[in-house]
């Protein structure tokens, strides 16, 4: 039976990719809620953002977020915003799925993300955006969190591998 762990965590944290490692190691399912929102709407985040606003876009994470949380199994990585909703934390806490924080500093998440114009919220000073937001949204993952697993320079491999044996121990 697949396992269900759900990762969360700021940009450039590396959720997608351990996810989908996490996943093959675990032979579950993966999912990525901004993968599942851009192919329901068929816009990319940033074009949601710029096209219907922030509000609109919370709105369509926070309902796919809770549908993914109660209908899937396996490995779902969150939007860096999603735990900020009330419903899907109160759907985390209650749904007995394993929460892992991926941790991660701004100096190894900078050249990962690259600040580009795909991450609406960064706009306009990025390192300094990231930093608010992560000042904001620590507290909220490090009280959802199952586990914290510190990203520092780790390879996916030992993320997953880290993941894998902390899931397994619990």
């Amino acid at each position: 039976m697949p396992i269900s762990i759900v990762l969360i965590g700021p940009p450039g944290a590396g959720k997608t990719s351990v996810g989908k490692a996490v996943a093959k190691a675990t032979s579950s399912s993966f999912s990525d809620t901004d993968n599942l929102i851009e192919m329901e709407i068929g816009k990319s985040i940033a074009e949601i953002f710029v096209d219907d606003g922030e509000e609109f876009f919370r709105a369509v994470e926070e309902r796919i977020c809770l549908e993914a949380l109660r209908n899937g199994d396996g490995v779902l990585s969150l939007g860096g915003g999603a735990p900020l909703s009330i419903n899907v934390q109160n759907e985390l806490q209650e749904s007995g799925v394993h929460v892992v924080f991926l941790d991660v500093s701004l100096a190894v998440a900078a050249p990962r993300i690259g600040f580009n114009r795909d991450r609406p919220l960064l706009l306009n000073n990025p390192r300094q955006q990231w930093q608010i937001l992560m000042d904001k949204r620590r507290p909220v993952y490090e009280r959802l969190a199952t586990s914290i697993i510190e990203v520092d320079q780790s390879s996916v491999s030992s993320l997953c591998k880290r993941i894998v044996l902390k899931v397994g121990a619990q």
